[in-house]
């Protein structure tokens, strides 16, 4: 898929990033992943990022990797894009692009670089090594030790044709509106704070037509249907569905580090699809929390 087209594709609807499915000795269940993806392509979302952050990149292998993104590329229909990850070093980033490009995705996901501190001109470079690896389209995640100023930014897409698209996990509305500001239709912005519909409606006004929607593994309606009253700006809707869900939906993820992952996988299991347990050092909600998830959600049917 040429990177203009997937940057299109992907700025018209809503983004899911499905979990990735473990066994009870967490070893990668890829029969029930298949099965699981398939289900989720069937639901109207704009496009597939297999194991990113909720799929619990940080936990998986290269090899691991390689074999998710095969086996979401192999399970979705023609015409659904499929966004691999890549990161850690420029190196392994790079083989990452490389790997995801012979297995068929469309596009790649580049997560902040391993641990360490790191300037501007370092955070050009390592997405121009990526982006010189592969003729996949490219998606900037901007987040924890990657904030990418509006200057860099500029200078990446005149310097990488497949540099199309701009996800924010920071939500420091300057930034973005500085980033949008001077860049505007050249790329695709994508919402990517933890539960992204908090930030959703006012995010649109900064060039956001879409985010990334984790709760859409257990809730895909709910999911769209709280997408379509965003994009038609309903602001009554939008403001009654945060008060009714999200916001005790949060406060629920909220109680312990790492459960913004964990309470999707939670959320699966009370609606019947379990995708086995996190991985360390991520933990699951105990039994109470569940309980609480699945009254929250009950209460949507």
């Amino acid at each position: 898929m040429p990177p203009p087209v997937l940057a299109d594709l992907l700025g018209k609807g809503l983004l899911s990033f499905p979990v990735t499915h473990f066994a009870a000795d967490l070893s990668f269940d890829e029969r029930a992943y298949r099965e699981n993806t398939g289900w989720l392509a069937e639901h109207g979302a704009a496009g597939l990022f297999a194991a990113g952050g909720t799929g619990e990149f940080f936990s998986l292998t290269l090899d691991e990797v390689e074999r998710v993104v095969a086996a979401a590329v192999q399970e979705t229909p023609d015409g659904l894009p499929v966004v691999a990850p890549a990161g850690y070093s420029s190196a392994t980033a790079a083989e990452m692009a490389r790997r995801a490009e012979q297995v068929g995705a469309d596009g790649v996901l580049l997560f902040p670089p391993y641990l360490t501190e790191c300037g501007p001109d370092g955070l050009e470079r390592y997405v121009c090594e990526v982006c010189e690896a592969t003729e996949l389209g490219v998606i900037l995640y901007n987040r924890a030790n990657a904030r990418y100023s509006d200057h860099v930014v500029a200078r990446l897409a005149d310097a990488c044709p497949n540099f199309v698209g701009f996800k924010d996990g920071v939500g420091d509305i300057e930034q973005m509106s500085r980033i949008y500001a001077r860049l505007g239709d050249r790329l695709m912005y994508i919402g990517g704070l933890p539960t992204a519909e908090m930030f959703a409606l006012p995010y649109l006004s900064l060039g956001l037509t879409t985010y990334s929607s984790a709760i859409f593994n257990f809730l895909p309606k709910y999911a769209l249907d709280f997408y379509a009253a965003v994009r038609r700006r309903d602001d009554a809707s939008v403001f009654d569905a945060l008060e009714s869900f999200f916001i005790p939906y949060c406060e629920l993820r909220g109680r312990f580090p790492g459960y913004a992952v964990s309470i999707i996988k939670a959320g699966m299991k009370v609606i019947g699809r379990a995708a086995g347990p996190v991985r360390p050092p991520l933990t699951d909600l105990d039994g109470t929390e569940l309980a609480e998830l699945r009254n929250l959600v009950s209460r949507l049917a």
